[in-house]
């Protein structure tokens, strides 16, 4: 059977760096001292240095929280207006990640285009926008993957590597393309702010085929844990996407892995392995009490995550181009051959899971 392969993966962020100026405004705006030192501790604790945009910080601290003036104190701009942003600066930062992924191929021999992406739309769409920028080709297969929110990096590999099986000498390029930070809501909420400070913008570009170079899919499965659909929420409102992350998630997360490993039967996340057959965990950079999480229901060595902790701290969780990001670095920095096991987490709430091999 044709197995697909991610060949290579090329990365982007934005120029801004919003981090520290985020979290100068949630203080501006929380509503007494005693929240306001919670939330310092709490970005203490977060394990992020840095988070981009594509909208750049504004300097008067006071007005305008970027220097377009999308985000007026007081005036917080409504939905249409972020979707314009969207679709004005959505395509160049996915062309970054496409010609960081260096490609050798000539470009028109791309035969599938799949995006995933959870934080704009527009038509004609980032799909339709690249394949001038990029010089695809115009009959290029197109699929795009939509408001599955982090766990959609597994998705969209999942249906390159069904591509790759059924054609195998399709090439897919796959663009994971989010703008979290195009969300940024003017709340004294504290959880809110506290989800907020998680996210940044990111592109993540991959070409898969079936040539036998970089990492080796394998078996895709998906388990949704019980009880938690309220859990993680992301719906549209008349001031951009309004994302709900209750603190439930990692202690839920948590016991679910400890279930799986327990049962570790043939339809387990664990394919029937112990957890010592894997070297290398490629987990979706969620936040630190995810990853803690993670590492806690699997019983996991302190420096099993080590490569999704540099990616969070590096860039904060980019929802789906995050887990990308993560695959990359053990691309260039893991020992290899090597046995992994990636996975991602969303709405559901679901984690979504492959098991994969490196340069081997």
């Amino acid at each position: 059977m044709t197995v697909a392969f991610i060949n290579r993966i090329g990365t982007a962020v934005p120029d801004h760096d919003v981090h520290g100026r985020f979290i100068q405004f949630a203080d501006q705006i929380l509503p007494d001292r005693r929240t306001r030192l919670l939330f310092q501790r709490m970005v203490q604790r977060a394990a992020i240095d840095h988070r981009y945009s594509t909208l750049e910080p504004s300097e008067n601290q006071e007005g305008w929280v970027d220097r377009k003036g999308l985000y007026q104190r007081n005036h917080f701009a409504g939905t249409a207006a972020r979707m314009a942003h969207f679709e004005a600066h959505a395509v160049e930062l996915a062309q970054r990640g496409v010609e960081a992924l260096d490609l050798d191929e000539d470009p028109m021999s791309i035969t599938h285009l799949v995006v995933a992406s959870c934080t704009g739309f527009t038509a004609p769409g980032i799909d339709q926008q690249l394949i001038s920028r990029v010089g695809l080709s115009p009959s290029i297969e197109r699929t795009l993957v939509g408001f599955m929110g982090c766990a959609a990096a597994v998705n969209a590999l999942k249906i390159a590597h069904h591509i790759v099986r059924s054609e195998p000498s399709a090439k897919v390029l796959v663009i994971n393309l989010e703008l979290c930070t195009l969300h940024l809501q003017e709340t004294p909420d504290l959880e809110v702010l506290l989800s907020a400070l998680l996210f940044g913008d990111g592109c993540a570009a991959s070409l898969v085929s079936a040539r036998p170079e970089g990492i080796a899919l394998k078996d895709f499965r998906v388990v949704t844990i019980p009880d938690t659909a309220d859990l993680i929420t992301w719906r549209i409102g008349d001031s951009g996407f309004k994302m709900s992350l209750s603190g439930e998630v990692p202690s839920q997360i948590a016991h679910a892995l400890r279930q799986e490993l327990m049962r570790n039967d043939g339809q387990g996340i664990l394919r029937k392995r112990s957890k010592e057959e894997y070297d290398l965990w490629a987990v979706h950079a969620g936040g630190r009490t995810i990853l803690d999480a993670v590492e806690q229901g699997l019983d996991l060595s302190p420096d099993a995550l080590r490569w999704s902790r540099d990616v969070l701290r590096e860039f904060g969780n980019m929802s789906s181009a995050t887990l990308m990001f993560v695959l990359k670095r053990m691309m260039q920095d893991a020992p290899s051959p090597a046995q992994g096991l990636a996975m991602a987490f969303g709405p559901g709430l679901v984690a979504e899971t492959f098991s994969f091999s490196l340069n081997g």
